[in-house]
């Protein structure tokens, strides 16, 4: 039987569009916490602010962003997020005062949540249901590349402490995200009988057929059947935001930061290596077959990390930790997928995004709390122990439910 294509025009697009959208995000992650220390004198706490005011303007609108991807339609609020997106972009330059920096930076989370949620939805909407962990493992495989490439640049960036240099880099990047997104177009796009007009009337009729419900309820701006695996992906968020928010200063404590980006540069390599795999394990094995290997890999990476006195042990644990991280990013976000409804395919892209930014906001907070009070080896230490909690959390609210659901049906089958 002849496989149905996942490298469409369309998808291409959209993944070298999210590429560049993610990538802005990343370098400014490395770039800005230490643009706060060397330019204005801040502590590790105000740098990890600097991340979490950004990821605290996404998680207050990822709810309505799912809302309004499902209602308004995917790509036309993809571009819409990618405009105000680049506007942000815009207006660091010149930007004098803490205040008003970080008020532009709420501003940019905003957009970035938009945008990326509206984006991951297109992607789930293009690739072929039979092939959807290979098809949005390939997609978030842009993602990931984008998280460890990002903060490599953005060092590299930053290396002159010009900040009109870095803005100017990231304004450029986020342009060309912007173009892509234009450039899409919806399967089947013609005219008023788009995909996207039927997804959005069909959704429409699925919205009249359900009896009113007055009052604010959480599931209007939440899916619930994506909220479990989406609170792991915060734990594991939660743990990961010590890798580009710290890395470079860590280095720098540990006399290695000329290692600093050729350990993201590794870390990208083993994602990229292994991701074709790790998409058809999905899709042809359960998705604990992924799991639990990637969050020991990743968990013994962050300990591996926590010990490290030469480049060649950072180095290591990047290796083990790209392997883990790899197996893990697309395994959640494609469950918070398929175990939502179709027609609520934004919502449940918005309650996975909202969980993993509030998890990286909060982490780089917290982390950065942590490598004030101790050090940075300290700090790894905990991000280790926060992964293995992630294992745990995995087993109860996902892995443990699902097989209690299994074995209700197959013993009703059988009665």
């Amino acid at each position: 039987m002849l496989r149905e294509k996942i490298w469409t025009r369309n998808f291409v697009i959209i993944c070298v569009s999210s590429f560049f959208m993610f990538l802005t995000f990343y370098v400014l992650t490395t770039a800005f916490p230490l643009y706060v220390r060397d330019s204005l004198h801040g502590n590790q706490q105000q740098m990890g602010l600097v991340i979490t005011i950004y990821v605290l303007g996404g998680v207050l609108i990822r709810p309505f962003s799912g809302q309004w991807v499902d209602r308004f339609g995917k790509r036309k609020m993809a571009v819409i997020g990618m405009i105000i997106f680049l506007l942000a972009c815009l207006c660091y330059f010149g930007t004098k005062g803490i205040i008003l920096f970080l008020i532009i930076r709420f501003i940019h989370g905003m957009s970035y949540a938009i945008a990326s949620t509206a984006m991951s939805t297109v992607a789930a909407t293009i690739v072929p249901g039979s092939r959807q962990g290979e098809g949005m493992g390939y997609y978030t495989m842009f993602m990931s590349i984008a998280m460890v490439v990002g903060p490599a640049l953005g060092l590299f960036l930053w290396k002159d402490k010009n900040i009109n240099v870095l803005l100017l880099a990231i304004c450029i990047i986020a342009a060309l995200s912007l173009a892509f997104a234009v450039g899409l177009r919806m399967p089947r796009d013609k005219g008023p009988e788009s995909a996207e007009a039927q997804t959005a009337d069909a959704a429409a009729e699925l919205a009249a057929s359900q009896p009113v419900k007055k009052g604010w309820r959480l599931s209007s701006f939440v899916e619930p059947a994506a909220l479990p695996i989406s609170l792991v992906g915060f734990i594991l968020s939660f743990a990961y935001s010590s890798l580009s928010s710290f890395m470079a200063s860590f280095t720098e404590e540990i006399h290695q930061s000329q290692v600093t980006g050729t350990f993201f540069m590794v870390f990208a390599v083993m994602i990229v290596a292994f991701r074709p795999v790790i998409g058809k394990v999905f899709d042809r094995y359960k998705e604990h077959y992924l799991y639990y290997p990637g969050i020991g890999l990743f968990a013994v990476g962050m300990f591996l990390l926590s010990q490290a006195h030469s480049a060649a042990m950072v180095l290591f644990a990047g290796v083990i930790m790209g392997i883990g991280y790899g197996a893990l990013l697309p395994c959640f976000q494609t469950l918070a997928i398929k175990l939502s409804p179709e027609h609520r395919r934004g919502s449940a892209n918005g309650t996975f995004f909202l969980m993993f930014d509030l998890g990286y906001g909060l982490g780089s907070y917290f982390m950065g709390m942590i490598a004030s009070i101790s050090d940075y080896r300290m700090m790894y230490l905990a991000a280790g122990i926060v992964t293995l909690i992630c294992a745990g959390g995995y087993y109860l609210l996902h892995h443990r439910p699902r097989a209690k659901q299994a074995s209700y049906h197959q013993k009703a089958n059988v009665a």
